[in-house]
């Protein structure tokens, strides 16, 4: 697998869903110390609008050695940048949310995998996009059942009306791919090559833990990842989206929920740097 060259530095951080519509989450990404020697993961969920992934992108480059990240479902929602043209949707979306990043010189999950050298390594990062298939639900939930019985609970997904899969029949068929041509990249690795995983959403579903909304699980995930932390011998994975920021154990891997959130959900006295994940070293 081709590897894109090594370089040193002396920290890896992480945080996640920024929600850059908030005024206030955009003042405390320009109030954000620099870090010009340090790495950042973005896992996913900076914006809805390129207008404010542009700000993340340019503001995070300028203030870290290297920034890495992943899409969340915010930023592939298809709204319109502008109110004279319509929304770019779907894999559209995607792809030109990766031509964005890489305008930054931000690694994507399109990109090749960098090499950590620095304390605790080496080890790859990897950056996903694999999307949720509705499988992160009881086993007597039927697919046309699910978004029903989230409902009854009072869990509601803007997915719904705002995640648009074209050119695929589904997201659950979108998902699919994505886990398959990333299963492709990820089984290049070297053997016994350490990894950070990182992906918007839980790679398991007992690491879901969202008690305001219990069963908004099947927007989370798939099943078809659970085992990967030890398939593709993961030292840390790194997710966000649930905004239940929290640290877990499985296998010996290290589980990192990152998510800052909406105003409410952060104390804007302490700033975003508080919120920044240390990765390694550990």
């Amino acid at each position: 697998m081709p590897q894109s060259s090594t370089i040193k530095a002396n920290t890896i951080k992480a945080i996640s869903d920024l929600h850059l519509a908030s005024e206030p989450n955009r003042e405390a990404l320009q109030d954000l110390p620099s870090h010009d020697e340090d790495w950042l993961i973005v896992a996913g969920d900076i914006a809805e609008k390129f207008e404010h992934v542009r700000l993340a992108f340019e503001t995070l480059t300028r203030k870290f050695a290297k920034v890495f990240w992943v899409p969340g479902n915010h930023d592939l929602w298809a709204i319109p940048d502008r109110n004279d043209g319509p929304a770019l949707a779907g894999e559209a979306r995607y792809r030109a949310l990766v031509d964005c990043a890489r305008d930054y010189g931000v690694l994507t999950p399109e990109d090749p995998f960098e090499t950590w050298e620095g304390s605790g390594g080496p080890l790859v990062i990897a950056p996903l996009f694999l999307l949720y298939d509705y499988s992160f639900r009881p086993d007597h939930i039927g697919r046309d059942e699910v978004v029903d019985w989230a409902r009854e609970e009072g869990a509601v997904c803007a997915d719904e009306l705002f995640l648009n899969h074209a050119p695929f029949e589904s997201r659950e068929d979108w998902c699919a791919r994505r886990c398959e041509e990333t299963e492709r990249r990820l089984e290049e690795i070297p053997d016994g090559l350490p990894t950070i995983l990182v992906n918007h959403y839980p790679l398991r579903r007992d690491l879901i833990h969202i008690p305001r909304a219990p069963r908004f699980t099947p927007w989370c995930g798939t099943r078809r990842t659970e085992d990967w932390h030890r398939r593709f011998n993961a030292r840390v994975v790194i997710s966000g989206h649930l905004h239940t920021r929290r640290t877990d154990w499985r296998d010996g891997s290290r589980f990192e929920e990152v998510s800052l959130g909406y105003p409410r959900q952060w104390d804007q006295n302490k700033g975003m740097a508080h919120y920044l994940r240390d990765v390694l070293p550990e």
